[in-house]
């Protein structure tokens, strides 16, 4: 009986770990995701100041990489410098930000221009638990732009009602 006991709370503490794990990743995510945000949200008002010269945006992006890169690694290079001035500009609204995703998912939903297409993403990747991996096949099999199970059988109810007033 001492040894059911024992793999009943070894099983208990080792889920309480497991979860903990969990949320200290989706937490650290979550920081970064806000880290990348706010870097944006820093380009993008300094761009505005200098609004004048289209160039100065290019301009304090390769700034920043030059410096930032060699001390925090290529998380800072001008690319991703430049994804988190575009992640600001389509997510301009810290708070509208979602938890459930990270970075790597936001930088692939920033290429979606389409508002409505990108909130399907979104909303598909949180119901469906989706890893960026995932999102990324959905993303280019086009999965928005497949019918729908309900537009599936209106056509097919259309067709056959087609069909039926022919006879």
């Amino acid at each position: 009986m001492k040894d059911l006991n024992n793999t009943k709370i070894l099983r208990s503490v080792t889920e309480i770990i497991h979860q903990s794990k969990e949320q200290a990743i989706r937490s650290v995510d979550h920081f970064r995701t806000l880290m990348y945000w706010k870097i944006g949200q820093h380009i993008f008002e300094e761009e505005q100041q200098g609004k004048e010269r289209a160039s100065y945006g290019k301009y304090i992006i390769q700034f920043l990489a030059d410096k930032l890169e060699p001390l925090h690694g290529s998380g800072f290079s001008s690319r991703n410098l430049y994804l988190s001035l575009q992640f600001f500009k389509k997510f301009p609204i810290v708070n509208a930000l979602h938890s459930q995703l990270n970075w790597t998912q936001y930088k692939l939903l920033i290429r979606i221009d389409n508002e409505k297409k990108r909130e399907f993403y979104i909303a598909e990747s949180i119901k469906n638990h989706w890893t960026s991996r995932q999102l990324e096949r959905q993303i280019n099999s086009s999965l928005y732009d497949l019918p729908s199970e309900k537009q599936l059988l209106e056509k097919l109810q259309e067709e056959f009602n087609s069909i039926e007033q022919k006879r």
